[in-house]
Formats: structure tokens, sequence, C-alpha cells
């Protein structure tokens, strides 16, 4: 398994729908961990890149209802 992290930024904050579809994302497709920072309005994702790339990782995001605007680079 390789672990990988991606960034994205993010419009309007999640809500309680999208935090619920979010755990249910995670216990199906690989995700390892979400962690969301509302200063910034990032959220990072860690991923099991033999099963998921970034673009999968940001449509299953959107699909749990995140307003996804960009990728950002982590350094």
């Amino acid at each position: 398994m390789t672990q990988l992290d991606v960034a994205f930024r993010y419009g309007t904050p999640p809500g309680e729908n999208e935090l619920r579809a979010l755990t249910c994302a995670r216990d199906v497709y690989g995700v390892r961990k979400i962690e969301f920072d509302e200063d910034q309005q990032l959220v990072k994702v860690e991923y099991d890149a033999t099963r998921l790339n970034d673009d999968s990782v940001a449509a299953i995001l959107r699909g749990a209802g995140l307003d996804l605007k960009e990728k950002v680079e982590l350094v």
C-alpha cells in the first residue's frame, strides 16, 4: 500500500450532510484520512495510491457534495 496526500481548496464549508457522506466514502474507497483546515479552506486527504489518484479523490469529494475549487500543492 502506497500512501499519498493531496489537498484541495474549497468554497462553501461542508455541512452535516457532506461530512456524513465523507464518512461513508472513507469506508469504501481507500481514503485513509480526511482533515479540514477551516482557516485556509483546505481539505487534505491521505489515500491509497494503489487504488486511487488525485482526480479520483477529487471526484469522491465532489460526489460527497464538497465545493472544490482547486488542487493545492503540498510543500
